[in-house]
């Protein structure tokens, strides 16, 4: 073996590490975020305790971003480079963790901003918006560059997650530019689902889930988003089944763009 090689070597197992370390960091920030989705879902938090527990969970999400190293930031060349090194799987794996830790924490605000203004609900919505389109635009750059495809089962949920948001903006947003872009997300997510489904058919539950999500949004729109101990199982347990959150919503829809009003 050269000494080039042996370099290269030596450069890719630090920079594996490196991505290893963060998801470690970043899982601590997850277990967080799902023991407070759950405590507040189970106990009558008042608004104040919620808001101090989401301002301190977003700050530790945004100080980890921003400690990462420029050659770890979400951009095209960074995935190319890594993927070139072998590693490009790992870091598309590390921005889902984030995009959907931070759809998850700031889930709640939807249905408070789809209600009332409030600039502060607005601000923590847009956010939730914000991290669901990039973990959709991570999904998608994976299928583009070569050695980065991200296959496996966790990936239906988190996509699944994010679809559900898009649908947020398609019942609840005015600007039509947005609505367009929203649409067009659900429906590409919707067939990398169904593809995903295809190599792991287990994933039919994740699909089963998008639907009936989607039933429910058409029974009770106003509802549908409100962070209750149902929305957290349907965030947190994804290999479970759901029904809907109202007896009329038990039906299973197809899975089909139609029947999410969605048409080629």
């Amino acid at each position: 073996m050269g000494p080039g090689n042996e370099h290269n070597i030596t450069v890719e197992n630090i920079t594996k590490s490196s991505i290893l370390a963060e998801m470690v960091r970043l899982n601590r920030i997850l277990l967080q975020i799902n023991q407070f989705n759950i405590r507040a879902s189970e106990n009558n938090l008042d608004s104040q305790s919620i808001m101090n527990d989401v301002e301190d969970l977003s700050q530790q999400l945004d100080i980890w971003f921003e400690e990462l190293p420029d050659h770890m930031m979400d951009t095209r060349e960074n995935l190319t480079r890594y993927s070139e090194q072998g590693l490009g799987r790992l870091l598309v794996a590390l921005y889902l963790g984030y995009y959907n830790y931070g759809q998850m924490l700031f889930y709640r605000f939807l249905h408070e901003d789809s209600r009332t203004f409030d600039s502060r609900t607005r601000y923590y919505a847009n956010k939730c918006k914000y991290h669901a389109s990039k973990l959709c635009e991570i999904v998608y750059a994976s299928e583009e560059v070569p050695g980065c495809d991200a296959k496996y089962n966790m990936v239906g949920h988190v996509l699944m997650i994010a679809s559900t948001i898009q649908i947020h903006t398609l019942l609840f947003e005015e600007n039509e530019d947005i609505v367009a872009i929203a649409r067009k997300r659900l429906e590409k997510n919707f067939c990398i689902l169904t593809h995903l489904v295809s190599l792991w058919p287990t994933l039919d539950v994740c699909m089963d889930r998008l639907m009936t999500f989607h039933a429910s949004c058409r029974e009770s729109a106003e509802t549908s988003f409100c962070m209750d101990q149902w929305m957290v199982q349907f965030l947190v347990e994804f290999a479970k089944p759901v029904s809907g959150k109202d007896p009329e919503t038990q039906h299973k829809s197809s899975w089909s763009l139609s029947s999410m009003g969605i048409v080629h």
